[in-house]
């Protein structure tokens, strides 16, 4: 473990430390302190670690692409605390994903939203959509929840390589890059979230994950067309 010498009123970025298992409320309290001085935390998600930030910082977003060398035009997925704040992100909720909402939030479930006016292009790859879901890790839902609003949730990795699913696979990677680690065990890896688009107001498999298709369209009750991208960073 690095230890912290993170104290209260101090400076949130001051350090790089390693919150290891058994993450209390002082270290979530001290998470959300960081994200809102426009740093980075690494935490757990249900697949893989995640890196969060604020996702209206622009100088915490250019951060994030820079720590993980991530071309301009990928995107950044968010995680929300609870479905009323995707009107923070998303313009509309498409009809055909309430099933999908309704089945697989809070889980691996990503879903490619219109993006607001007010969301940073930078978060969209200047593609004018965003994805957003819930997680159903508990340490990823308490961070929300405390942070209060959207965060970002992109894999804690270099980009090219392996996504991290442990702490000691985050600071192997990223190292003093990352202001704080949430250290909550490791994470299932494998497969990462399935991600889903649409196109008009049909959903298409985007990105194949720990969802199936079959299991998208048992619960949808309707086609969902595959692209062919498979696996990849999330």
């Amino acid at each position: 473990m690095v230890e912290s010498d993170l104290s209260p009123g101090g400076d949130p970025l001051r350090s790089f430390s390693v919150a290891e298992n058994g993450v209390g409320e002082g270290e979530i309290a001290r998470a959300v302190a960081v994200i809102r001085a426009g740093g980075m935390v690494a935490f757990p998600t249900e697949t893989y670690y995640g890196l969060a930030v604020d996702p209206f910082n622009q100088e915490a977003l250019s951060r994030l692409f820079a720590v993980k060398r991530r071309a301009p035009d990928k995107p950044i997925l968010c995680l929300v605390h609870e479905r009323g704040q995707l009107g923070l992100l998303a313009r509309r909720v498409p009809e055909a994903y309430e099933p999908l909402i309704a089945s697989f939030w809070p889980g691996p479930l990503t879903l490619i939203f219109e993006a607001r006016e007010e969301v940073p292009l930078a978060l969209t790859g200047y593609s004018g959509t965003v994805g957003i879901r819930i997680s159903s890790h508990p340490l990823a839902t308490r961070l929300a929840e405390a942070f209060g609003g959207p965060i970002s949730a992109t894999s804690a990795n270099l980009s090219g390589l392996p996504a991290a699913a442990s702490a000691a696979e985050v600071t192997a990677q990223l190292g003093p890059d990352v202001d704080l680690v949430l250290d909550g065990g490791a994470t299932p890896g494998g497969s990462g979230s399935t991600l889903v688009g649409f196109a008009g107001d049909e959903p298409i498999l985007i990105r194949s994950g720990v969802i199936s298709r079959e299991e998208l369209m048992d619960k949808s009750g309707r086609e969902i067309r595959a692209m062919v991208l498979q696996g990849g960073e999330k």
